[in-house]
């Protein structure tokens, strides 16, 4: 599986450009290099761990109705002083008597005892904090810090502690946020699995496990540095605290792909007869471009996230563009460097085993994908209409995608955070775990009186279960009203009633009190920042899309051959939403249903279609050297995938299993990542490039390479790879 070439006399070799250069030196200098990514890499972990992180996100809204609702409460002095956690407990046999009080009232004691904990506010002292029923009650903690800086050691000291009043029929569950951090992961299942597959891979494909081990430890010794240096950033920039995850995730797919770019064409050099030195420089100097080239296309695209305006996003997309430019840095200077400490070895064996299946009489390495092209250029419109009717449907479940955010409901149901969350719906209502913030802004009788006329209304508007009473601020300018759905705040009702509410009910209480209103809290917030990111999602499309199609056609002189390639983009990431849609909206294969994460589909965008155009560049490249080589169209379709499509599908398997093990995580953001980007590699690698591409390009035939003459004067000529002839 690599890039076939004819056995051929060694030849002397030609000059080399810039990235032949770099890997000579690298190639010479191999101790050197070795020693300089091994500090750098210890020197930025020293550091790091020294520094700790400082993950924070960053959930402003600007001109949103949820960020002028937050606006007001911190104007106004109505901004929380610290986060709360809920302590709830439920008992069939009542909460009130005498022995369950005070059990309970001696653990909340104990609770308010905590370094984190600043008061603790008991059921019994507000009745609306116990049930209808007297089953279900809950104490409200406040924290002395924010929510995102309790330790896990803190959550579960506090967890314990609350349990020691369990027993006798009594539950005690934790929710909140800390609570939700006892339901995370530790990390590293799903890295360690997507490596060892990806190990797998690589030894059926080279055939020894040192062969194996260059690509992974190059992508492990990038993500590695990358990793910590972001851990530093994180004290200067907003990076969110799930960024290092995914980071991950694309880093080592795009690190062990790039490195096997090179790897197999420089096993080929070996197979043809050049010396270790010479073949890490051809490999370098011809797939070292075609990286490069890849590298950039996936940071532009991750850098047209930045477009969107959103701080969360914004951090992530200059991370993991980083973590990308690293892996790309390492295949050109790292790699050789190993390949120099190991030449001699593999110098040996690739030759001994080519000569071995030669004398065996086995076909020769891409004789499958010849006839794979061959066959389709027979049939390319039956092959072209088979894959977009396949693509089309899986694609259409998209359309009908709504993004949100997870809450405590879509924990593992074992964890406490998830059994808190069942326990307060099933005793307060399925509204209670996300309710709305009313903030009413001035009026004409004040904003008290404007706030109870909205608790009023609301009452008995269709879709609120209760609304409670007004809380002015200190300063009698703003007050508040909580109001709580009939239905969960991930429900489809629960996005109809904040519409409905903005819409329609409070614009005629305006008119009625002269107040202003805005609705905020959690559950609308999410909303908000679903619909900003629908928003501005077809000018960040139209932003990556156009600057992409600008580069390929530099590379191609073509313009048929880039509106092709973005149409079959847009496609695979069409069937990559829509299997996301399927089995996390929809709850396909028994997942549990919820919105698809509010900015999953911008980032599996950015992300995937810089991929695509990875394997478009290793594909489509190759083809316009057999057409600038024979002038024949279908000659050139069919040599290009029988010398690339081994290594198209040795690249999407990698990053099939490494984005594909992320589904191991407990994080449903992190699951639904690795399976989007898994389902649209697999999409791209196999049905796209080795399929839809072939039959696209036999019937453009000549017209593939056409470029108008202004069009070829006004645009520099890009040149990728220079394949032997």
């Amino acid at each position: 599986m690599t890039f076939t070439e004819e056995r051929r006399p060694t030849a002397p070799a030609p000059p080399a450009g810039v990235f032949g250069r770099v890997a000579a030196f690298a190639h010479r200098r191999r101790w050197l290099v070795l020693i300089l990514w091994t500090a750098v890499l210890a020197g930025i972990w020293g550091a790091a761990s020294l520094s700790g992180d400082d993950y924070h996100q960053d959930y402003a809204l600007p001109g949103t109705e949820s960020q002028r609702a937050a606006d007001l409460l911190t104007a106004h002095g109505s901004g929380r002083a610290g986060d709360t956690v809920q302590i709830v407990l439920h008992r069939d046999a009542g909460l009130t008597d005498p022995a369950t009080r005070a059990r309970v009232t001696g653990m909340l004691d104990r609770v308010a005892a905590l370094p984190v904990i600043a008061r603790v506010h008991a059921p019994y002292a507000d009745a609306s904090a116990i049930a209808p029923g007297g089953t279900t009650g809950y104490a409200t903690a406040m924290l002395t810090v924010p929510g995102k800086e309790v330790t896990r050691a803190d959550a579960e000291e506090l967890l314990d502690t609350a349990r020691t009043a369990a027993g006798d029929g009594l539950r005690v569950e934790l929710g909140g946020e800390p609570a939700r951090l006892l339901a995370t992961g530790q990390g590293g299942l799903a890295e360690g699995v997507g490596i060892l597959a990806a190990l797998v891979i690589l030894v059926v494909m080279f055939g020894t496990a040192v062969a194996a081990g260059l690509p992974i430890l190059t992508a492990v010794f990038a993500v590695g540095s990358t990793l910590g240096a972001i851990i530093l950033a994180s004290h200067l920039f907003t990076i969110a605290e799930w960024t290092p995850y995914v980071m991950m995730l694309v880093g080592l797919g795009v690190g062990i792909d790039y490195a096997l770019l090179v790897f197999a064409r420089y096993r080929a050099e070996l197979v043809n007869g050049a010396t270790s030195q010479r073949a890490t420089t051809t490999a370098l100097d011809l797939a070292g471009r075609s990286v490069f080239f890849a590298g950039c296309t996936v940071i532009l695209a991750l850098l047209g996230l930045v477009a969107l305006g959103l701080g969360a996003l914004r951090g992530m997309a200059l991370s993991v563009a980083l973590t990308v430019l690293a892996t790309m840095i390492a295949s050109l200077t790292l790699l050789p460097a190993l390949l120099g400490v190991f030449g001699r070895r593999f110098a040996r064996v690739f030759p001994a085993r080519a000569a071995r299946r030669a004398a065996r009489g086995r076909a020769e390495e891409g004789a499958l994908w010849r006839r794979v092209g061959t066959a389709v250029q027979r049939r390319p419109v039956a092959a072209l209409l088979a894959g977009g009717v396949l693509l089309g449907a899986l694609a259409a479940p998209a359309l009908g995608m709504r993004l949100g955010f997870a809450d405590a409901g879509n924990d593992a149901p074992d964890s406490t955070s998830r059994k808190a969350y069942d326990l307060l719906a099933d005793g307060f209502g399925p509204g209670f775990n996300g309710p709305l913030m009313l903030v009413a802004d001035g009026g004409r009788d004040g904003a008290a009186q404007a706030a109870a006329a909205a608790s009023r209304a609301l009452t008995g508007t269709s879709g609120v279960r209760a609304a409670a009473a007004p809380v002015p601020s200190a300063d009698r300018q703003i007050a508040t009203v909580l109001v709580y759905p009939t239905t969960s705040p991930q429900a489809k009702e629960t996005s109809d009633l904040v519409s409905r509410l903005r819409g329609d009910v409070l614009p005629r209480l305006e008119a009625q009190t002269g107040a202003r209103y805005a609705i905020g809290g959690t559950t609308a917030a999410a909303e908000d920042y679903a619909a900003k990111v629908a928003d501005r999602m077809p000018l960040f499309v139209a932003l990556v899309v156009g600057l992409s199609l600008l580069l390929l056609m530099m590379v191609f002189r073509s313009v048929l051959i880039p509106l092709k390639a973005a149409l079959l983009n847009l496609l695979s990431i069409g069937a990559a939403l829509g299997a996301m849609t399927l089995v996390f909206q929809h709850g396909l294969f028994g997942v549990e249903p919820a919105p698809i994460e509010a900015y999953l589909p911008v980032m599996v965008f950015a992300v995937v279609f810089g991929l695509s155009m990875d394997y478009e560049i290793f594909l489509v490249s190759r083809m316009r050297e057999e057409w600038r080589r024979t002038g024949d169209a279908a000659h050139a379709v069919r040599e290009g995938l029988a010398h690339t499509g081994s290594v198209i599908t040795a690249a999407g398997a990698i990053m099939v299993v490494v984005f594909g093990a992320f589904m191991l995580s407990p994080e449903r953001l992190l699951q639904q990542t690795g399976f989007g980007m898994a389902v649209a590699v697999f999409v791209d690698a196999v049905i796209i490039r080795c399929l839809l591409v072939p039959a696209a390009m036999r019937l453009l035939g000549r017209r593939a390479w056409w470029l108008p003459r202004p069009l070829a004067r006004m645009l520099p000529e890009v040149r990728i790879e220079k394949h032997g002839t």
